[in-house]
């Protein structure tokens, strides 16, 4: 299946939020880097929910014919990076997320603003204090 860049991305957003991906946030970077037009950063409580989340995207997106080109980290569940080519998937263990900040490292990135349901989604699942825009 041939998605665009965003739709991709929301498919992405669904399948991590339907595996409690806590405190996901959606980067435009494509103004920033040749490497993605979108990063998706979002957190797990434990090194298994980080697991699962990130297992949940690739069987979610497996269903509709996509795959990702690679994955890395997924057995040690502290910080996994799936590569979607045009959209990157960064899913941390919380503690792990915020000794790397890459919310910050991108702080120039624009955060798009997410159609329902994804956005009540969002912030149902946020255990951290509001993102700084």
């Amino acid at each position: 299946m041939e998605l665009d860049s965003w739709k991709r991305a929301l498919l992405l957003t669904r399948s991590a939020l339907e595996k409690k991906a806590y405190d996901l946030v959606l980067m435009e970077v494509r103004e920033l880097t040749s490497v993605a037009d979108y990063f998706i950063i979002c957190s797990g409580r434990s090194d298994r929910q980080v697991q699962s989340i990130a297992q949940g995207i690739e069987e979610g997106l497996r269903s509709v014919g996509i795959r990702p080109h690679s994955v890395e980290g997924a057995g040690r569940g502290q910080w996994v990076l799936m590569d979607f080519s045009d959209v990157i998937v960064h899913i941390f263990y919380q503690p792990v997320r915020e000794f790397y900040d890459l919310e910050g490292l991108w702080g120039d990135a624009p955060r798009p603003e997410l159609p329902e349901p994804y956005a009540t989604l969002v912030q149902k699942f946020r255990i951290r204090g509001e993102q700084e825009s």
